[in-house]
């Protein structure tokens, strides 16, 4: 079932996916093609940064992109996001008929909630 994934292409696909501004991009990106410009809007760095995570992205293959005059608009790669999905697919049928054949779950002690946990450590 498994297909042989490349351990290189999916380093860079989930390094380019590891960081919050990136994701805001491709989140961007999804809806359609975007300029810098418009990339660098909702981020708070400069153009250099914006454009060091473009080349992440792309590098990752996730994005592609295209300079018509001054302007650099980039867009999703088609199917840019199944190489990852099929990773994760692949380890959740793995993790379903490894539970198929686990034994039954050891009931662990009851935990303090984190809150409860907090106001201990503030006395």
């Amino acid at each position: 079932m498994e297909a042989r994934l490349d351990p290189l292409t999916l380093d860079r696909m989930f390094h380019a996916l590891a960081d919050t501004s990136r994701r805001t991009m491709v989140d961007r990106l999804a809806r359609g093609p975007a300029s810098v410009s418009e990339l660098a809007l909702p981020l708070s760095m400069g153009m250099p940064a914006v454009l060091k995570h473009l080349g992440v992205l792309e590098a990752g293959g996730i994005v592609v992109s295209e300079k018509a005059g001054r302007v650099r608009t980039y867009r999703m790669t088609p199917h840019a996001l199944a190489l990852a999905e099929s990773w994760v697919a692949e380890r959740m049928a793995l993790l379903d008929h490894a539970a198929d054949d686990a034994p039954l779950p050891v009931k662990l002690p009851e935990r303090a909630p984190v809150a409860q946990l907090r106001s201990v450590e503030a006395r």
